[in-house]
């Protein structure tokens, strides 16, 4: 699954430079993470390295985005290729 950004987001700024892919960007209101970018850090770490750094506990995954690993690693090597 990607991962998303729920309304409790305080715009603290951390979670987009640890994102790999450039997923994660400002909203209008709060960060958004494009899901077409989002391997949930797969191919890069062992966790996601977004969720980590997040204070408020406010990116679970994507019910609308379901992948598996193996689709998260494919979209992994299609990012790396380009």
């Amino acid at each position: 699954m990607a991962l998303y950004i729920t309304d409790e987001c305080i715009n603290c700024d951390v979670c987009e430079p640890e994102c790999p892919n450039d997923a994660i960007s400002p909203g209008d209101e709060i960060y958004v993470i494009d899901p077409d970018l989002c391997t949930e850090c797969v191919g890069h770490y062992e966790t996601s390295q977004c969720v980590e750094v997040c204070p408020v506990d406010c990116i679970p995954h994507d019910p609308n985005h379901v992948e598996t690993q193996e689709e998260l690693l494919e979209k992994y090597n299609r990012l790396m290729a380009g």
